[in-house]
């Protein structure tokens, strides 16, 4: 019987590998093959990516959260203690209370801001989906126009509208600046809701409408549900806005009726106000516009983006 012949020095080399072990690179054994090495150094450049990413971040949040800081701290503080920048008291709050009727005027912000926004969502929906889904002879004429508006500075048409406005009696109320913002806040808003239900597939509201329903239900039931996130952007965006306002507020509201922002204006113009007084009462303002913000914000991007592409 014939033994079996012994395994050759080129088939001992040839052999198989054991499973889940890396292949040793030639002239180096047990070193890591060019694959692990090129995942490694990935993998490093993607952690100080990471990094530097995260120190970056920090840094901006610093510089937009310091502001707030410093006005938190100081308005703790009366005018003295401002200057040497040591202790704290209630004194700049207290003189602020004194000075302004600030629950009146924050009262009044939102008022404003509230009506105002009530009637610039009222036409840009409505608008924005009949530009995007109802095709007629100079929609896009139309549309161009109400783009160009949005280039039209607020100073070159300040002093017609102010005319226009006392003529018709509506100075001394809230209706002028109610009026003033919605007109300005809206060629925007149009603008936006316009794109974003143009991402909204057409055959969705064809189906709609060969089911029965009139454009008019079409929008109230499925174009106007799906819009909230664009709603709620232009919702915080117009808020900021007009919270945010010193110019119409100061020419078209009467002096009872005036806003927070334009309260702070005139207190800041006094020759004997602080310095904590004033950082207390722009607290008091950020403060609404930052929590709007905080509720929306999820919807914020979406909004701005979805439809962007169509």
């Amino acid at each position: 019987m014939t033994a079996a012949p012994a395994p050759s020095a080129h088939s001992a080399h040839s052999a198989p590998s054991a499973p889940g072990s890396v292949p040793s690179a030639p002239g180096s054994p047990g070193s890591p093959g060019p694959a692990v090495s090129r995942w490694q150094s990935a993998r490093f450049r993607r952690r100080v990516f990471a990094i530097v990413i995260f120190a970056a971040m920090v840094v901006i949040a610093i510089v937009m959260l310091y502001p707030f800081w410093y006005m938190g701290d100081n308005s703790f503080r009366n005018q003295g203690q401002f200057d040497q920048q040591s202790g704290h008291s209630l004194a700049g709050w207290t003189q602020l209370f004194q000075t302004l009727p600030v629950v009146q005027e924050l009262v009044s912000s939102t008022i404003v801001c509230a009506a105002a926004i009530a009637i610039i969502l009222l036409v840009a929906t409505t608008a924005g989906f009949a530009f995007a889904k109802l095709r007629y002879r100079g929609s896009g004429l139309v549309f161009l126009l109400i783009i160009a508006a949005m280039m039209v500075p607020l100073q070159s048409i300040i002093i017609p509208e102010y005319v226009n406005l006392a003529r018709f009696n509506l100075m001394s109320s809230y209706t002028g600046a109610i009026l003033v913002y919605a007109a300005l806040g809206a060629p925007f808003a149009t603008f936006l809701m316009a794109t974003y239900y143009r991402g909204i597939s057409d055959e969705l509201i064809e189906a709609a409408v060969m089911d029965g329903l009139s454009y008019e239900r079409t929008f109230l039931r499925i174009a106007l549900p799906l819009s909230l996130p664009a709603i709620a952007t232009v919702t915080v965006l117009q808020f900021i806005q007009i919270w945010d306002d010193l110019l119409v507020g100061y020419l078209f509201l009467p002096t009872n009726d005036r806003t927070i922002t334009v309260g702070l204006a005139v207190l800041s113009s006094g020759r004997t106000t602080g310095i904590p007084p004033l950082m207390a009462g722009s607290l008091v303002s950020a403060i609404p516009a930052i929590i709007v913000y905080l509720i929306f914000q999820r919807y914020l991007i979406r909004g701005l983006t979805l439809g962007m592409g169509k």
